[in-house]
């Protein structure tokens, strides 16, 4: 069972559903520790008491906000309760609107809703509506110390909450060299543009998720074990010989590279499409963040 993160309700309009928080998905990924290259000793991010210089046990520690120059006013997790009872203890959904219309990159965490057994009728006649009517609940929701904008979307039998990104965290496209806006403007021409639809036609298939997988990491794993066998278990290697490096821009021939798409799909079987070749595809994967719990870095 999930280890649940959130205990209270739904609430909208005069509407209370009693519902548990549970993580909808994990990290996966390999733990590289740091090292000392002169006696491959562990370098950790330790808990010190900048006055003694000595760690410091969870259990001792507390959180302080600092008011003023090393004054502080230490806060308990009923304190950050207390500050707001009611933040801390509802997804309250502030509006609804269409299902479509949040940009990916407001996106950022998924969790599932799980009704408490007095609240399984509200939470079944909000996930049924929201199905019906296309929409999803754009609401706040104070987890631990932090306010988050959600959003919550029917998934099958249960609602997922998804945490938001909000709008001052987007950075501005403004920034950005701006890429052409139509075809006309990018020298796209009617043929390139029948047979990139054509391609997307071809390619085309039913979304299963299940089908993708994460070689990399596997890639990973059969490395480090290649190392292992090698006795190369103290050694940092520069890149091999004959590995691509970095070189000039190169010059894309569309039609070129749209046609060869094309033609290789008609020689592969559906059937015979690995996953991944699917994934080289390029499958878009949230980032994923560090467990706190964990004093190490990722790579």
């Amino acid at each position: 069972m999930a280890r649940k993160v959130w205990k209270g309700a739904i609430v909208f309009g005069l509407v209370h559903v009693p519902v548990t928080l549970y993580p909808a998905a994990k990290p996966n990924e390999l733990d590289f520790d740091l090292l000392d290259s002169r006696d491959m000793a562990p370098i950790g991010y330790e808990r010190i008491n900048k006055r003694t210089g000595k760690p410091v046990a969870w259990e001792h520690i507390v959180k302080g906000y600092e008011y003023e120059d090393g004054s502080y006013v230490v806060m308990s997790e009923e304190d950050f309760r207390q500050a707001n009872p009611k933040a801390t203890q509802t997804v309250e959904i502030l509006a609804f609107v269409d299902g479509g219309s949040i940009e990916a990159q407001y996106f950022d965490t998924p969790y599932r809703l799980v009704p408490d057994k007095r609240g399984e009728k509200g939470y079944t006649l909000l996930r049924e509506t929201l199905k019906r009517t296309g929409k999803v609940g754009i609401a706040q929701v104070v987890i631990r110390t932090k306010q988050y904008l959600a959003v919550l979307l029917p998934q099958n039998n249960y609602m997922v909450m998804q945490t938001l990104r909000y709008a001052d965290e987007i950075l501005s496209e403004a920034e950005l060299e701006q890429p052409p806006s139509t075809l006309k403007a990018a020298g796209v021409n009617a043929r390139e543009v029948r047979m990139a639809e054509q391609l997307v036609e071809d390619m085309t298939e039913p979304w299963k998720p299940e089908q993708y997988k994460d070689t990399y990491r596997n890639d990973l794993l059969a490395r480090v074990k290649q190392k292992i066998k090698a006795g190369e278990t103290e050694v940092v290697t520069q890149p091999e010989a004959g590995q691509p490096g970095a070189g000039g821009a190169q010059v894309i021939d569309l039609m070129a590279a749209l046609k060869r798409s094309i033609e290789s799909g008609k020689r592969r079987a559906p059937s015979a499409r690995a996953p991944a070749a699917r994934s080289a595809r390029g499958t878009a994967k949230p980032a994923r963040r560090g467990s706190p719990s964990k004093q190490r870095k990722r790579a």
